[in-house]
């Protein structure tokens, strides 16, 4: 069996910039989950004593808070700063600019419409910037129930594919007189994505590595799966089945921006045993 690591894969900027804060910053504690990966989560919360908090009813008066890298609601963030000063923002600086970007084309009238996954706390957090006129899509479908008005500002969730965004702008453009287009997904999210999906060509089968609330996570999956059929989705090496190397000589793996390499280094060495 011949394994073949994507060109690109794995830890994207901004991970690397929160797990660095979570790191030196022991005893503090996370608004939200500080990345999607439950392993290296725990990993911080044993060896850092890094824990989760999920409401900031449980944070403390005078705690240290580390702000996940997706960002937190403006609401939460103003709550926040009245329960502590030592806030840490380890808020993506990809996932940052849509938020400044929402807040600023609200003020100026435009009705914002945000591509994403609206339970996905990153797009909570940017559709909290942009105020009352704002609605958030999963498709161009959605379009068609959302009064918008003549001028709209079109942003994305960091990591959704540029093929569907392009599909909501063209969209818009044949209804609206004014459209204001922000390109909001990130250069990681594009190199991963493309990466993936030259590799699942040359391979028998693909391994996509990452956690399943990940949402660039499972964008990569969908990739590899629309051009190896033969593509499975795991968050460690356990969930790796003997059953699915069969009869294969190329596997291919990639991992999602929020898989630490400790893990990918797993998976690699058990796909190897099979």
């Amino acid at each position: 069996m011949q394994i073949k690591l994507a060109d690109s894969c794995g830890f994207c900027f901004g991970v690397k910039r929160a797990i660095r804060l979570a790191e030196s910053n022991r005893d503090s504690i996370t608004m939200g989950e500080l990345i999607h990966n439950h392993r290296e989560t725990e990993r911080l919360r044993e060896g850092f004593g890094v824990r989760i908090a999920n409401s900031i009813c449980e944070i403390a008066s005078n705690s240290r808070v580390i702000i996940r890298t997706h960002g937190i609601e403006r609401e939460t963030r103003a709550k926040l700063g009245e329960i502590t000063q030592d806030i840490i923002d380890a808020t993506c600086p990809y996932v940052t600019k849509p938020q400044k970007i929402a807040e600023t084309m609200s003020g100026e009238g435009y009705f914002v419409v945000i591509y994403g996954d609206r339970m996905h706390p990153e797009v909570k957090g940017v559709l909290s910037y942009a105020g009352e006129r704002a609605a958030v899509v999963a498709d161009a479908k959605e379009l068609l129930s959302i009064k918008t008005g003549d001028r709209v500002a079109l942003i994305s969730q960091t990591t959704k594919a540029i093929s569907s965004f392009n599909l909501i702008a063209s969209a818009l453009l044949e209804r609206v007189s004014e459209l204001r287009i922000f390109k909001t997904i990130c250069n990681a999210t594009f190199e991963n994505q493309e990466a993936t999906r030259n590799l699942a060509k040359e391979v028998d089968m693909m391994i996509i590595v990452g956690g399943k609330n990940s949402s660039n996570t499972k964008q990569l999956y969908t990739i590899a799966k629309e051009v190896c059929s033969q593509s499975y989705l795991i968050e460690d090496a356990t969930e790796l089945q003997a059953q699915w190397f069969s009869g294969k000589s190329v596997c291919g793996i990639s991992a999602g921006a929020s898989t630490p390499d400790w893990i990918i280094n797993e998976v690699i060495k058990k796909a190897k045993d099979f």
